[in-house]
């Protein structure tokens, strides 16, 4: 048998760990005693278990998030914020990505709402759908450049394609009727596709009044697309009068910021 052949063909093929698994037992004198069948399967096996590290390490990449190192594991539940655990162990299955369903979280500025987001975002990545973060002014700001350039289908795609999409500052700002437009076509898009979760300082009875001022059928069309099959997590401080932000929480040491 010519080994150097076989190697040559496997690194042609773009399977590089199988092949130096190969190399490794063809020097490894206790592999003698292994039957073939178990050997082949380890060679298969190191070569799966590379290419599916390799696939997440694609989605983590292009799902752009703000926060990579975000964890349902790393979650504190006793930082003084009232975080539904249940719920958010249920939700980091991505049972709900397989039903279409989204995810509204709220809560005050330096809350963790990103944070929590974020780690869904890991947990749909790790479960190898595709992933896409966003902040809602940089959505629109994209959307309104490509509308101008006549490339809005194009540029709609890459907010529509991914199966996970997580829209950050959401309704931070009042909308004119021309980003609700563009918001709506998204929304539309997605809707019985594809999940989104929607990150907002702003609770969800208040995101009419930030749609238009409310007084457009936009807004109903939006929040009729996006309400009634949505999980929702407020967070909320146990005591205000003592409340952190997380962000004060898990930032440096004063000392060690000089």
């Amino acid at each position: 048998m010519n080994n150097s052949s076989t190697i040559d063909k496997l690194i042609e093929m773009r399977m590089t760990t199988m092949s130096d698994m190969f190399v490794n037992q063809q020097k490894d004198p206790n592999m003698a005693g292994i039957p073939f069948e178990e050997r082949f399967g380890m060679l298969v096996d190191a070569e799966y278990a590379s290419r599916k590290s390799h696939a997440l390490e694609r989605l983590v990449k292009r799902a752009e998030q703000e926060q990579n190192d975000a964890s349902i594991a790393a979650l504190d539940y006793h930082s003084g914020r009232k975080l539904n655990k249940a719920l958010i162990q249920k939700l980091a299955s991505c049972e709900y990505i397989s039903q279409y369903r989204n995810i509204f979280i709220t809560g005050a500025t330096g809350s963790g709402k990103t944070y929590l987001a974020c780690a869904f975002g890991m947990e749909a990545c790790k479960r190898f759908y595709s992933v896409k973060f966003t902040r809602l002014p940089d959505l629109l700001i994209d959307l309104s450049a490509a509308e101008d350039r006549r490339t809005l289908e194009n540029a709609l795609q890459k907010y529509t394609k991914p199966t996970l999409l997580i829209i950050d500052e959401w309704l931070l700002f009042k909308l004119r009727e021309n980003e609700a437009r563009l918001l709506l076509e998204v929304i539309h898009k997605r809707r019985r596709k594809s999940s989104t979760i929607f990150c907002s300082q702003f609770e969800e009875k208040d995101w009419y009044d930030q749609i238009c001022e409310g007084e457009s059928t936009l807004a109903d069309a939006i929040m009729d697309r996006i309400s009634f099959d949505s999980y929702k997590i407020n967070i909320e401080y146990v005591d205000k009068s003592v409340d952190k932000s997380m962000r004060e929480v898990y930032g440096l040491n004063p000392s060690e910021a000089q």
